[in-house]
């Protein structure tokens, strides 16, 4: 090995086993080197007791899997590149061809997009319930039904439903998972901190790592959690199957993201109530949606199932501004800047045209913006929505 060329690549020097900090060690890697033949037959990756390409897991992304699993209350976690990937990845693992989905109106849009194109292409059908109505979710049930998804609260409205009503509405359908109907929640609001999602009752629980446990608004993933090996099994050999993975500097970052996210998670909760308090005091409001505010759709399903509250609350306006003045008053805003997702450090809005969103009659004449609360000063929000509601008046 007398090139040099040669010996930058099969260096002989390894460094000293045994080295220990705070943050965990970064493995990036493709291909996966065994030592000789016997070991690379042996191989097993489901199991988390070897390695054998990249796809399917380093101890990077081991680590963080076992963390997240342990976060959501779970036994069993399969990372993938975004929340959306978690979402798409439960459907094509767990649905085939004559099974029917059911979706609340609520939901995530992708998720309602994702069914209405390529889950209809494949022969899988869907149906949109009332998540605020455990009847019209089992009024909405067949015998061609295999998978529930649920979310707490809903997208961008906030409603937040009764879980164990729904979930007793699934339930009294034989036989149980994994062969029967599968409970699927969209946690990412939870995060695993607001309320255990298995102890609801769910089969499976998928979270949107983009948000808290990352933090930064820097990086995406998804995770898909259970407690049920079976399901998992099924789960696992689709991300296999179609080649989903992650990077392990992405990994690093949630890693590093995770240790603060509960801080992270109270502070900006009680920012929020103060915000959405406030708003719901403005004379141009006609109603503020946030599950910890009395008179919120679902407040006393929330007050009883959970500890907490994210970043989130939504405002409808009163019908006689129109979505011209709405909209500048979503210009004016000089903290809170204009984009899609949430968690971050910087606080976010959105305007919605809700009933484009809905599936179902949405009964509100007034517009709507959702709001996302960063790390800012609390005072200094609320100063930059009282004046930009000076321009909305005007």
């Amino acid at each position: 090995m007398s090139e040099l060329p040669t010996r930058l690549i099969h260096h002989p020097y390894q460094p000293p086993a045994g080295f220990q900090a705070i943050t965990v060690p970064i493995y990036k890697a493709s291909t996966v080197i065994f030592p000789d033949v016997a070991a690379l037959r042996r191989r097993d990756w489901t199991q988390k007791a070897g390695y054998t390409y990249g796809l399917q897991g380093t101890p990077t992304t081991f680590l963080l899997e076992e963390r997240v699993a342990s976060l959501e209350g779970g036994r069993y976690c399969t990372l993938v590149p975004s929340g959306l990937a978690a979402l798409s990845l439960v459907d094509m693992a767990l649905l085939k061809a004559g099974d029917e989905v059911l979706i609340p109106d609520n939901a995530y849009g992708p998720n309602k997009a994702f069914a209405e194109g390529e889950l209809q292409a494949w022969g899988i059908t869907h149906r949109y319930y009332d998540p605020m109505s455990p009847a019209d979710l089992a009024a909405s049930m067949s015998d061609r039904t295999r998978l529930v998804w649920l979310e707490a609260p809903g997208s961008i409205t906030l409603e937040f439903p009764d879980l164990p009503a729904l979930m007793a509405v699934i339930r009294a359908r034989q036989p149980a998972p994994p062969e029967g109907v599968i409970a699927a929640l969209d946690n990412t609001w939870g995060a695993g901190l607001a309320f255990n999602a298995f102890d609801a009752g769910v089969d499976i629980s998928v979270h949107a790592l983009t948000k808290y446990p990352s933090g930064g608004a820097d990086v995406l993933m998804g995770s898909v959690v259970t407690r049920d090996e079976a399901l998992h099994r099924r789960i696992q050999y689709c991300h296999m199957r179609v080649g989903h993975g992650v990077a392990g500097n992405d990994a690093e970052l949630v890693l590093r993201g995770m240790s603060t996210m509960s801080l992270r998670y109270a502070a900006q909760d009680a920012a929020t109530r103060t915000l959405a308090l406030w708003m719901q005091q403005q004379p141009q409001v006609a109603e503020v949606r946030h599950p910890a505010l009395p008179g919120s759709p679902g407040h006393a399903a929330w007050q009883r199932d959970c500890s907490g509250a994210a970043c989130l609350f939504s405002v409808i306006f009163k019908p006689e501004f129109e979505q011209r003045q709405i909209d500048i008053f979503c210009d004016s805003l000089q903290l809170f800047k204009l984009g899609y997702s949430w968690a971050g450090p910087m606080s976010l809005c959105v305007p919605y045209d809700v009933p484009s969103i809905r599936r179902r009659p949405w009964p509100h004449a007034g517009g709507l913006v959702r709001f996302s609360v960063g790390l800012e000063h609390v005072a200094d929000l609320q100063a930059d929505l009282a004046q930009a509601l000076t321009k909305l008046a005007g």
